[in-house]
């Protein structure tokens, strides 16, 4: 299958791209930049130059494609303001790639995030969050599966709060980055909230079989552990950084500070019974480990 993945050079688009093309692929990755486009031809993919708010050239990588992956997205949390313009700029984005899809009945494969349910763990049968700082992203994600209507096989990986390699990525990352500057491994509240988590690597796998399985407007979980208590991931930073742990305000973490505070365990039970999906890479506080003093 020929794929076109936006993405296709970020903490998880590099390994969707390795673990495509492992598995006979062809794959054109969207690069916004020369070392973009280098490091996707070095993997052994196609480039096509153009940003994710290039809709024309979103649009040529998908009608030329077998497939789409989309997993591309800003990474500007400094204010409210910059983060409605990456939602606005991704809805744009998806909005473009489905409509180019629609009739042909090939896979479309967004990436969404594992929803947040009060008093629970957070299932698939769960629909996407709509609310919060980054709630328009679920929105369009809703409106994105709804093309399953259209003729588009369009399904959704909900990835959970921290993805991670090497000891970096998602909001442990964050959290790690925040300490770093601050000198201090702090956490939101008492620390007892617990964040789903999953290694790039195996998110990767999933995404490969979305695209190869998925029925029309399903969401699947790529998520390797339910819930990980904050507290034992800013203990493991604290230590590898040899910095003090300690409660901090919500506001240090700006506009996601309500997100970062929220207990939200998902489950993947459904997604590894019927796709075959199988963690099998380190988990989150294993993979803390590799942070550097």
């Amino acid at each position: 299958m020929r794929v076109f993945v936006t993405g296709g050079t970020g903490l998880v688009g590099s390994p969707v791209v390795a673990e495509l093309l492992a598995n006979g692929h062809t794959v054109v990755a969207l690069a916004r930049s020369d070392a973009s486009a280098q490091a996707v031809e070095a993997a052994g993919a196609e480039s096509l130059r153009g940003a994710l708010g290039d809709l024309d050239v979103l649009r040529t990588g998908a009608a030329e494609a077998d497939g789409v992956i989309h997993l591309a997205f800003g990474n500007d949390f400094s204010s409210p303001e910059a983060v409605a313009e990456m939602v606005a700029e991704e809805t744009a984005a998806i909005t473009t790639l489905g409509e180019e899809l629609v009739g042909s009945d090939r896979p479309f494969v967004v990436v969404s995030g594992t929803p947040w349910v009060a008093g629970r763990v957070a299932t698939e049968a769960d629909p996407a969050s709509t609310d919060g700082p980054v709630g328009g992203r679920g929105r369009t994600v809703t409106a994105a599966l709804g093309l399953a209507s259209r003729g588009v096989r369009a399904s959704a990986v909900r990835l959970p709060r921290t993805v991670h390699n090497e000891g970096s990525g998602g909001f442990a990352g964050m959290l790690t980055n925040i300490a770093r500057q601050s000198g201090v491994s702090g956490y939101p509240g008492d620390g007892a909230q617990r964040w789903p988590a999953v290694h790039a690597r195996d998110a990767a796998v999933l995404f490969r079989l979305a695209l190869e399985k998925a029925e029309a407007g399903t969401a699947w979980h790529a998520v390797a552990e339910e819930g990980v208590p904050v507290l034992d991931v800013a203990e493991v930073i604290g230590r590898r950084l040899d910095l003090p742990v300690k409660p901090v305000p919500a506001e240090t973490y700006g506009p996601l500070g309500p997100i970062f505070s929220a207990d939200q365990p998902a489950s993947s039970a459904h997604t590894r019974q019927a796709l075959g999906w199988a963690p099998k890479h380190p988990d989150l506080l294993e993979d803390l480990e590799n942070i550097q003093p």
